[in-house]
C-alpha cells in the first residue's frame, strides 16, 4: 500500500510539474482580400436608321439594340466611345458604301453609373438621330460606321 501511495504521489508531482513547465500562447493571423473593380460588356449593340426618305422632311431616329454589361458591385463606371471611324472633330458620320460621301448623325447615351455585381446585367440607353438637313441631298445607297465603346471602373 505504501508503494501505491508513493507511486500516486510521484505521478501527481509529475503531472503538476508538467502543467507548470508548459505554457500556452496565442497570436492572430490577419486575413485580407481586395475585390477588383471590373466592368465587362456582355453584348454589343446596333443603331439602325433604316430608310432615309428625302421626301419626308423629317429627322430620323434610330432603332437601337442596346449593349449590355456588368460592373463590380459598388464600382463607379464610365462609358466612352471613339466617335466612330469617320468623325470630323466631334461630328459623327456614316460613310457611303462605294462613294466618298458622308451623312452626319448624333448619338447619346448614359455615361456614368455604379455597378450592381456580375449577376446584374445593365443595359445602355443609346439613342441616335439623323436630321433631315443631313440626308436631304445624300446619294442613294447604304451608309455605315463602327463605334468602339469603352467601359472602365
Amino acid at each position: 500500500m505504501k508503494k501505491l501511495v508513493g507511486l500516486a504521489m510521484v505521478l501527481g508531482l509529475v503531472l503538476l510539474l508538467t502543467g507548470v513547465s508548459m505554457a500556452a500562447d496565442s497570436n492572430t493571423v490577419t486575413v485580407t482580400a481586395n475585390v477588383v473593380g471590373t466592368c465587362k460588356f456582355l453584348t454589343g449593340g446596333t443603331m439602325a436608321f433604316g430608310g432615309l426618305d428625302p421626301s419626308s422632311g423629317a429627322a430620323k431616329a434610330a432603332t437601337v439594340t442596346q449593349p449590355t454589361f456588368w460592373c463590380t458591385k459598388g464600382a463607379s463606371y464610365t462609358i466612352s466611345d471613339d466617335l466612330g471611324m469617320y468623325e470630323v472633330g466631334a461630328q459623327r458620320k456614316v460613310k457611303h458604301a462605294s462613294l466618298d460621301e458622308y451623312i452626319n448623325y448624333s448619338m447619346s447615351y448614359t455615361i456614368t453609373g455604379t455597378g450592381d455585381g456580375r449577376t446584374v446585367t445593365k443595359t445602355m440607353d443609346i439613342a441616335g438621330t439623323i436630321s433631315f438637313a443631313d440626308y436631304q441631298d445624300a446619294s442613294a445607297g447604304g451608309y455605315s460606321d463602327t463605334i468602339t465603346l469603352t467601359i472602365s471602373p
